[in-house]
């Protein structure tokens, strides 16, 4: 991983585990920003407006914590890498088909990749704790807002 030239409070020991967790999670979040898209251009049923615009609530979300993930890599020396290359590469979430897709399996869909990003920012908070509170600390309240996500879409699964 290339740094810029900008002095980490972290050791470089510290820096590396943390660099990865971030570029992981930028990677995670900048795939689920694409998916939402890919699902928000796709779907249709009966509920299709209220997807169409819950998915664009899902991917606000993602592209805000991918900038705040990448700030905090920037802001410890650690260049943030966004390349479709490197997120189709390091990205850990399920893939999503390409065409049409109902109201039905879009939600399924989403609460599956969800529940896979929770589980993965929860590792990483895990991975964070003892070399930087203060990614941490964000992974944290990322998490937060990620699990409400969750249960947001599984929600309208309950009939």
């Amino acid at each position: 991983m290339t740094t810029a030239p900008i002095t980490s409070p972290l050791a470089a020991e510290a820096q590396d585990v943390v660099g990865r967790v971030l570029q992981e999670a930028v990677a995670d979040l900048t795939d689920l920003s694409l998916i939402g898209k890919q699902a928000h251009w796709n779907v249709l049923g009966r509920t299709f407006r209220d997807a169409h615009l819950h998915l664009d609530e899902l991917v606000d979300l993602a592209r805000t914590q991918t900038d705040e993930v990448a700030e905090r890599a920037a802001a410890l020396g650690i260049s943030p890498d966004g390349r479709a290359e490197t997120v189709g590469k390091e990205s850990g979430l399920p893939t999503f088909d390409e065409g049409w897709h109902s109201v039905e399996d879009v939600t399924a869909r989403i609460v599956e990749i969800l529940a896979v990003l929770v589980q993965r920012h929860r590792a990483r908070i895990a991975e964070t704790s003892e070399p930087d509170p203060v990614t941490e600390d964000l992974l944290i309240g990322q998490t937060a807002k990620l699990e409400e996500a969750h249960w947001m879409w599984q929600a309208k699964q309950a009939a």
